[in-house]
């Protein structure tokens, strides 16, 4: 961790030497009141790093190559403000970490991203994938739904309000397809109308090594079709996912939140969003309503709902509270998450600040 803590300082000094050029600094730092209700682990009260959005910093640079060609890169790292470690033990630069080449064609990135997937639900959730109302406590918004390592992207420039963006993630194994990952998405946007259509494949076979015999499993597939519209006084969003397949919906929480029979992730299953945000005197109200259809015979089916409000006391310094509730059905095993954590019980509250550089 001290080599890490120098690399990061050394990053540092070296983009501020260099700020003439366009290599930026940037972050979020967020830090929330959480209580959970409802599961085997709670009642639970803490102090919670990201509860809005996962506190980071990050280095952000391009450099101009002539021709309309330029070289862009990306570093961040997540931190635990309420203990001054970085979110995942062992790692540095986990959240993102790639470098890339951009020209009138569009980009193409190499190295961990996001998938085109979980990019097209973050930006219809009018938690933004945060705060009790996210829509992780149903949406499978979690593991490499979120983001790849070993991934090439392109995203296509706009044209006419179309633009495409693909993704491949390689498993590197022996077995060529073991362990990949790839996807896509389509948009369109026009005035106060945007729609989109995302795609993500997921092959979790195992490649047989020495005397361990290979293992081979359903591709787990997830659809997912959002609409955002813009009105004067609020914006309404839409999203309907669509999961097939191994691994395609695992849970958030999969460690037997609410005891008894384990929940069984579903393997065919539907979630549909409804939601607003709107802005209300010197902040911003958030609100959705969420269902997931299990398909498959356990018939674990959820309804969940949420709302928020992050009051702005500057244009980078917000205070929020937000409040989550799920009513699992035949066993379900959802949780209220947040940016950061998967949950422990049906019920969520977090009260917070959030700073934003």
């Amino acid at each position: 961790m001290k080599k890490a803590a120098a690399l990061i300082l050394g990053l540092a000094a070296g983009a501020a030497a260099q700020a003439q050029t366009s290599v930026n600094i940037y972050g979020i730092m967020d830090a929330a009141l959480v209580s959970e209700r409802g599961g085997v682990a709670s009642p639970s009260t803490k102090i919670t790093s990201g509860a809005a959005s996962a506190s980071r910093i990050g280095f952000r640079g391009t450099e101009d190559l002539g021709g309309g060609l330029s070289a862009f890169f990306t570093l961040e790292t997540g931190v635990k403000i309420d203990t001054g470690e970085v979110d995942a033990a062992g790692t540095i630069f986990n959240r993102q970490a790639f470098v890339g080449l951009k020209g009138a064609a569009g980009q193409v990135a190499l190295g961990r991203q996001y998938t085109p997937w979980h990019l097209a639900l973050v930006a219809v959730d009018p938690f933004g994938t945060g705060y009790a109302g996210t829509s992780k406590n149903l949406f499978p918004d979690n593991g490499s739904n979120v983001r790849t390592s070993n991934t090439i992207t392109y995203k296509s420039p706009k044209l006419n309000g179309f633009d495409g963006e693909l993704a491949y993630a390689m498993g590197e194994q022996t077995t060529f397809s073991a362990g990949r990952q790839y996807g896509g998405a389509v948009g369109y946007a026009n005035g106060p109308l945007a729609l989109r259509v995302a795609y993500n494949s997921k092959n979790t076979d195992v490649a047989a090594t020495g005397t361990t015999p290979a293992v081979s499993r359903s591709l787990g597939r997830n659809t997912l079709l959002t609409a955002a519209w813009e009105l004067p006084m609020a914006s309404l969003r839409f999203a309907y996912g669509i999961d097939k397949g191994t691994n395609a919906a695992t849970l958030g929480n999969a460690n037997n939140p609410y005891g008894g029979v384990k929940p069984t992730p579903s393997t065919d299953g539907r979630e549909v969003l409804l939601g607003l945000s709107a802005p209300i005197g010197p902040g911003t109200l958030m609100f959705s309503v969420m269902h997931k259809d299990d398909r498959t015979a356990f018939n674990q089916d959820a309804n969940a709902w949420g709302i928020g409000y992050l009051y702005g006391l500057s244009k980078r310094t917000g205070l929020y509270a937000a409040y989550g509730h799920i009513d699992n059905r035949n066993g379900a095993g959802y949780t209220v998450a947040n940016n950061t954590e998967t949950g422990t019980g049906n019920t969520g509250y977090n009260l917070g600040i959030r700073h934003v550089f």
